[in-house]
């Protein structure tokens, strides 16, 4: 017996609504408001195999409505995956369950993205839509030949980010990218008339997409809608009238469903209202079926790809690239022996620059990108062509000014896999991408964020775009590795290491202005250590100088004016704190031995905020840096204007010195 699709989508929504009535918390009004879209995508357009979660060539399905997690999880389970089992939905949002509050990569197979905050999962989505056109164009159809699906709701379409990754697809033409919007025209606070009057039909127009409304209950409707979708060269945008908490007789159609428990009385009236009999978290055996069968109709599919995959002269590059494994024997090795064999004197972005030229020349892998400052930034290197809607095999992507966007779009192409993405822009505009930055960290997605004019030393364009405290509050993001190289060796080693982690983002933060190669031994890559005694003390040590990026010249030359005056010096490179304190107790000892001031007086110096610096100085230890904005002027100006040179920072040492003496 053929199970109706209203059926079908029903154990959706009974899911739904059980799951979130047993936690007690949740977002019941979504999952119930698009069952029935998500039953047709899921049991008719979607390619995917739950046998085979990671198959290369599946479509893409994105729930940037994260907060609507029940959909996603009563799809996995009702489609065959291994996870969610019942019991997990039974345990949703509780401590240890995969199905947590909004859905995360990490826990489920078939959750492509973590998403929740709101518009950044359609941003990812077109991250993933530019790295199938990518991969399609160097691998061909028989490889690299499916779609991207996203379900957004009425926010994500509102959030600002939307402008930027809407206007990028469209202009990057990604017509293999289709977003079903929930237009339940209902958001937490009520009506969405109260806060909005535009036309997101017209708006989408104008970025290039094609648009097309269904009725989002209807199944023949909505399926009418997807064909009409997939006939269209553009991206596009599939509006899908629904009502909220659909089946609920008494809350549906109200921000009542939105985000809390439908209640015990209500969830009995839905349950008769959708002719739904079966108990809490028990389907009917038919509808199992249904659905089973729904799971299994891309397998063959899959086989077919596999078969093909095996027999195709680019099958196990193609492989290796999905797992994201960097090609054998790839190393900066030959780059580093020619920075040491020709030191330079270059600005840290132009080491990143001559370092990516050796990097892009060995690692197909590699897109990179700017938010429109590439001559700033020194992310293009010579061979790199623009990845247009022309050429979609550019491994350049002029992002213009959407650095929220750009970041999102990162994060997709990593978590598509097969791709390495690298954007840039200013470190003070981190600002902009920081929610991007911190889903990189979240997800585990390897993406490496370019960030330059990293202090004061950019220099005239004054305190609107020197950052200060930007520093400090990236690197108190779990999971992100947060570079400041002192020079080419260190940029060079910095980038080495960004490549290789595959569970996460990392952030180089480089300079402006010209910076002495400083490193003369390449046996080890010291960067991977976080920080390193770069030079030791030659008379009796009393002091020992910690500093990062541009400020190690001044640390030099200040332990210079110490040694002189017969006060030994360690001068230590801290480029990454997370790497520096992720290594054993016994190493840091060695580098920041446990000694009391009066023994050993510890000395930060940093172009930024002092404030973290504690951690390493100790509380008795000196703090030099900036704790106000800058200001416009000269470099050389600026730094005399805020005590970081050796002449102003040498007497306040030796002064504590005294005093620690006295005591």
């Amino acid at each position: 017996m053929t199970i109706a699709p209203k059926q079908l989508a029903n154990a959706v929504r009974a899911l739904a609504m059980d799951a979130v009535q047993a936690a007690n918390s949740g977002h019941p009004g979504m999952p119930m408001g698009m069952a029935d879209v998500a039953t047709v995508l899921f049991t008719r357009y979607l390619k995917f195999d739950p046998k085979a979660p990671k198959w290369a060539d599946r479509d893409r399905f994105v729930l940037s409505a994260g907060h609507g997690s029940m959909l996603i999880y009563a799809l996995l389970h009702l489609t065959g995956y291994n996870r969610p089992t019942m019991a997990d939905l039974a345990n949703f949002r509780q401590l240890g369950s995969p199905c947590a509050g909004h859905p995360e990569n990490f826990e489920l197979e078939g959750v492509e993205a973590t998403t929740g905050p709101l518009g950044q999962g359609l941003a990812m989505a077109v991250g993933m839509a530019m790295a199938e056109r990518h991969l399609n164009a160097q691998f061909g159809d028989d490889l690299v030949d499916h779609r991207t699906w996203v379900i957004a709701g009425d926010g994500c379409l509102m959030e600002g980010i939307n402008h930027e990754a809407a206007g990028l697809a469209g202009h990057l033409k990604l017509g293999r990218m289709n977003v079903l919007w929930d237009d339940n025209q209902i958001t937490i606070d009520g009506a969405t008339s109260l806060s909005t009057s535009e036309d997101i039909a017209a708006r989408y127009a104008a970025y290039g997409w094609h648009t097309v409304a269904c009725d989002g209950h209807d199944p023949e409707d909505v399926a009418r809608a997807i064909e009409e979708a997939l006939a269209d060269p553009r991206p596009s945008l599939i509006a899908c009238r629904t009502i909220i908490g659909y089946g609920a007789p008494n809350k549906q159609g109200t921000s009542a469903t939105h985000g809390a428990a439908l209640g015990a009385d209500e969830i009995k009236a839905a349950r008769q209202v959708l002719e739904w009999t079966s108990e809490p978290f028990v389907l009917p055996d038919d509808v199992t079926a249904a659905w089973a069968a729904a799971g299994d109709r891309g397998a063959p599919l899959r086989a077919e790809w596999e078969a093909r995959a095996a027999a195709h002269a680019d099958g196990a590059e193609f492989a290796r690239r999905m797992r994201g494994d960097l090609p054998e024997g790839f190393s900066l090795d030959k780059h580093l022996a020619d920075l040491i064999a020709k030191p330079q004197k270059l600005a840290t972005r132009k080491a990143s620059e001559i370092a990516l030229e050796a990097i892009n020349a060995d690692l197909p892998d590699t897109v990179g990108g700017s938010a429109d400052l590439t001559g700033s930034n020194n992310t293009k290197t010579k061979a790199q062509k623009a990845f247009t809607s022309d050429d979609y095999a550019g491994r350049y992507v002029y992002y213009g000014i959407r650095e929220f966007g750009m970041s999102a779009a990162m994060n997709g192409m990593a978590l598509h896999g097969g791709v390495i993405p690298y954007g840039g822009t200013f470190l003070v505009f981190s600002d902009y991408c920081r929610p991007a930055i911190r889903l990189s960290a979240l997800q585990q997605a390897r993406v490496v964020y370019v960030m330059t004019h990293d202090s004061i030393g950019l220099g005239e364009d004054g305190p609107t775009h020197q950052p200060v405290e930007h520093l400090m509050s990236l690197r108190l993001m779990p999971n992100l590795d947060v570079y400041r190289p002192c020079d080419t060796i260190e940029t060079a080693e910095a980038w080495a290491l960004s490549l290789a982690k595959a569970d996460g983002p990392s952030l180089l933060a480089l300079t402006r202005q010209n910076l002495p190669q400083v490193r003369t031994d390449v046996s080890e890559n010291l960067t991977a250590r976080g920080a390193y005694r770069l030079r030791a003390a030659t008379a009796e040590r009393r002091v020992l100088l910690i500093a990062t990026g541009s400020e190690v010249e001044i640390a030099l030359a200040t332990a210079d004016l110490l040694e002189a005056d017969g006060i030994g010096a360690d001068v230590v490179s801290m480029p990454c704190w997370s790497r520096f304190d992720a290594q054993p107790q016994a190493y840091r000892d060695e580098v920041l031995p446990d000694l009391q001031p009066e023994q050993l007086l510890r000395v930060s110096i940093e172009a930024g905020s002092t404030m973290g610096w504690e951690r390493y100085t100790m509380t008795r230890g000196l703090r030099f840096g900036v704790d106000g904005f800058g200001a416009s002027g000269a470099i050389e100006a600026l730094y005399e204007h805020f005590g970081l040179t050796a002449q102003a920072i040498a007497p306040k040492i030796q002064a504590t010195l005294r005093e620690l003496q006295e005591k």
